[in-house]
């Protein structure tokens, strides 16, 4: 299969993973919240970091998907904590 039809498809599920995730979200807060959507193909932090600059707030989970469990901080809230230009909320 070629680049970009492998790159189209995984965009694709990609979308469609976001969109649900936001949805049940939304979904627990009865949908009160406005939410921007945006898939981006970059490091984690370094990409939340970019989006907050003309953010009043940047809410990031505790932990994501890393070996150590033992953490308080994951390494992307840890980074967004630091370098985020606008207030940091670190939901666990």
């Amino acid at each position: 299969m070629p680049y970009e039809e492998i790159r189209g498809a995984f965009e694709q599920q990609a979308r469609q993973l976001l969109d649900a995730v936001v949805a049940a979200a939304l979904a627990e807060v009865g949908g009160k919240v406005h939410v921007d959507r945006e898939l981006v193909e970059e490091q984690a932090a370094a990409a939340l970091t970019e989006a907050a600059k003309n953010a009043d707030l940047l809410v990031v989970g505790t932990r994501g998907l890393g070996g150590f469990k033992e953490l308080l901080l994951g390494s992307v809230s840890h980074q967004c904590v630091l370098h985020a230009p606008c207030p940091v909320v670190v939901i666990r």
